[in-house]
């Protein structure tokens, strides 16, 4: 079992009898949070299109960050508190294994669904697959400067996982809710639904790219709850993930080789993790009689 302690607080892998506060507010200043989260950040594909006037603040780099993240920061501290997010940098080596682990295993499950995916879609609607060859718009405006986007990815990955793993699941965990994976798999689709812009760049065959959002968020999650509460470690993969894509701009192999490198460092690492365990297991022998 894993400990640590933050203040007068602890969280550990198992249940314990310790009391420990929950965070501020309840559930119900929980879910204005996430209402308020949402809107904000679907906000960037309404408002500019709705109220033109209001399109500048969202072309600009600082005014697009400070009302997709900054709004959904506020209301989370106003209304929730810091205490789902205070394990940060908590266990950082064993936020790191668990972390590349599920990273790398829940990635790998995406590639297959995602092949699945094109299967069914090469049988009943060919013609779809052609939408992938739309520009993403994201990309798009990176061309100018892709070497900004590699960096800045960092920033907006350890920021995504402090609002959506940190506070949107992590307030579960915080109240050791015995119904931790449902809310980590709700948590995740809900991940999946703000990225709204697959959808609109892609149409049907977006289908193929949100499978992928939804694993590595699911996996995110899972690295949270089982590393104590870290959200540096999977702020930095999710940074990864998404740097490999800018570097692409640059050199497509580059680009290609970090993204599945970084799935075959994950997917090493789990291995080892299964083969620690197996050994450990072998070598503690039968329990008492």
């Amino acid at each position: 079992m894993y400990r640590y302690s933050v203040g007068p607080t602890v969280f550990s892998g198992e249940p314990e009898s310790e009391p420990r506060p929950v965070p501020k507010g309840g559930v119900f200043a929980y879910g204005a949070a996430v209402v308020i989260t949402v809107a904000a950040v679907l906000s960037q594909y309404v408002v500019p299109r709705a109220v033109p006037s209001l399109a500048p603040i969202y072309s600009n780099l600082v005014g697009d960050f400070l009302i997709v993240y900054g709004i959904p920061i506020l209301a989370f501290l106003t209304l929730v508190g810091t205490q789902p997010v205070q394990g940060f940098v908590a266990s950082m080596g064993k936020a790191t294994v668990e972390g590349l682990r599920w990273y790398g295993l829940l990635s790998l499950t995406a590639l297959f669904v995602t092949v699945l995916l094109a299967l069914a879609y090469l049988i009943v609607d060919p013609s779809a697959l052609t939408r992938l060859n739309a520009p993403n718009p994201d990309l798009k405006a990176a061309m100018g400067d892709p070497w900004f986007w590699v960096g800045f990815s960092f920033v907006i990955g350890i920021t995504e996982e402090t609002i959506f793993r940190g506070w949107i699941f992590g307030f579960w965990t915080a109240r050791r809710s015995p119904r931790w994976l449902g809310h980590a798999l709700w948590t995740s689709a809900l991940f999946v639904g703000v990225h709204l812009y697959y959808a609109r760049t892609y149409g049907a065959a977006a289908g193929l790219v949100y499978p992928m959002l939804f694993f590595i968020g699911f996996a995110f999650a899972l690295a949270l709850r089982f590393s104590g509460g870290n959200i540096l470690v999977i702020g930095l993969l999710h940074g990864a993930y998404d740097s490999a894509s800018f570097l692409s701009l640059i050199s497509m192999p580059a680009g290609l080789a970090f993204r599945y490198g970084l799935l075959g460092v994950g997917l090493m690492v789990a291995g080892l993790v299964y083969v620690n365990r197996n050994r450990t297991y072998r070598n503690a022998g039968p329990g008492p009689a």
